[in-house]
């Protein structure tokens, strides 16, 4: 039995989807833990492609329960479309369960998130735009609508009714937008609530039950570690927690129960929206690793900026989170590179510096140091062991598990399932990684 997390170790995108998906099959229970429609995993299962934004990816295992769990918030709307799109596709959803406790995402939320960022002018953060942050900024503020809320037809009638009002003057007044009307909203919600009502338990006794019963539970968030609200590179992060401590609060589970850490990171870096990125490339290799990589968002649609591997903020990620091993993504996408350079400290105001700031000022002045390492030109798509790596492959491999000081458990070498090297079960291996820092598989 195991209980393990799965964080993004960069910025998000680093492919936890895949990640996710491999290790579900190990799986009983699949929990995502924070976040909203702003992130999307897309997966490829036997050349079809699945977009999910909302519903953990261990859906596409028949006997896998899948928990939407209480640290994320749900737009009604986007999630029905998913169930609609995964029913169309004979995909059962009879194992998914969503948090009574969740947040829900209301018109108006998408509307100020929107408005908010427009007047931001040149200081944008990047945000998609979904109302992922003002429905945060209304739990917190303590005037948020939660799944229960929706199942409570007379209840969510008597809140949305000052709700949309009060809202309705920010609208009007802050963002010269037209008001809504509360009724329209309300029996628009009303509708979602019956559709989604035999879904909407108690998510925390389950996940709990499922711990006493010592099922495999693997929780899942979205984003990355710098894009976390408390440790990204503010104030161009999320709103929430992507950390593998947001796993605990967001699910309703002891720290203690968690058995292990995996990080997932890209064999080179991108970032998605505004913010510094000191390993950016402009040119033609940041557009190869564009084309090869396909770096456009699952949410937005927007190109991802790309850049070397950042192994300051790898060792970041590996600190922040505890991490116990790691699963590299897309080295595949290396593969027509003489050379590939690493990024292994930063330069500061002429100072060198190998520890992740936290001011985004600092940061934005960060300029990288590199290691440059041969590559291997040669294509890795079709390895499925170490053995068959390119031994310049396997060096770079190598050289990011001792800058990192981690072990790597999963390389992926391209969006099927089957195209990966699984070198540990983080599930059911043990607690240890057969790619070590120190150089040398064991």
């Amino acid at each position: 039995m195991a209980n393990v997390i799965v964080i993004g170790a960069q910025w998000g995108d680093e492919g936890k989807g895949k990640i996710t998906d491999l290790l579900s099959r190990s799986a009983d229970v699949v929990v995502r833990y924070q976040g909203g429609v702003n992130a999307g995993h897309t997966i490829v299962v036997q050349g079809q492609t699945f977009k999910l934004h909302l519903i953990p990816s261990g859906i596409l295992y028949p006997k896998t329960e899948c928990i939407i769990g209480c640290g994320t918030v749900i737009d009604p709307q986007v999630l029905i479309k998913e169930l609609d799109q995964l029913e169309k596709l004979n995909i059962s959803t009879a194992n998914l369960l969503i948090s009574q406790t969740a947040h829900v995402t209301m018109p108006y939320h998408r509307m100020i998130d929107k408005a908010s960022e427009e007047v931001r002018g040149n200081h944008k953060i990047g945000t998609t735009g979904r109302g992922i942050g003002p429905t945060y900024a209304d739990k917190s503020e303590r005037t948020g609508i939660r799944m229960l809320d929706l199942m409570d037809a007379d209840g969510l009638r008597e809140q949305l009714e000052w709700t949309i009002n009060y809202k309705n003057t920010i609208l009007e007044k802050l963002y010269n937008l037209p008001p809504l009307d509360p009724q329209v909203v309300i029996e628009e919600y009303l509708g979602y609530a019956e559709r989604l009502r035999p879904f909407v338990v108690d998510t925390s006794l389950q996940i709990y039950d499922a711990v006493l019963r010592r099922r495999n539970i693997l929780f899942e968030g979205a984003q990355g570690t710098l894009l976390d609200l408390d440790h990204g590179t503010y104030p161009y992060v999320t709103s929430s927690n992507p950390v593998a401590g947001g796993a605990c609060v967001g699910s309703g589970l002891g720290p203690t129960m968690i058995d292990r850490v995996i990080g997932v990171s890209k064999a080179y870096t991108t970032r998605v929206g505004e913010g510094p990125f000191p390993t950016e490339l402009h040119g033609e290799i940041g557009d190869l690793l564009g084309d090869r990589g396909a770096e456009f968002g699952t949410t937005t649609g927007r190109k991802r900026r790309c850049g070397w591997f950042d192994a300051v903020i790898g060792r970041y990620a590996v600190r922040i989170n505890g991490m116990d091993c790691i699963a590299i993504t897309k080295l595949d996408v290396l593969d027509e590179l003489e050379e590939i350079n690493v990024c292994v400290a930063y330069e500061i105001d002429g100072e060198r510096c190998e520890h992740f700031p936290t001011s985004a000022r600092m940061f934005a002045r960060c300029r990288p140091i590199y290691k440059t390492l041969p590559g291997w030109q040669m294509s890795t798509s079709h390895c499925r062991t170490l053995e068959e790596l390119p031994p310049q492959a396997l060096d770079y491999l190598r050289f990011l598990a001792e800058l990192m000081d981690v072990p790597i458990a999963i390389v992926s070498l391209g969006a099927s399932r089957d195209q990966t090297i699984i070198v540990e079960d983080p599930i059911h291996g043990p607690k240890r990684a057969l790619l070590h820092p120190n150089g040398t598989p064991v």
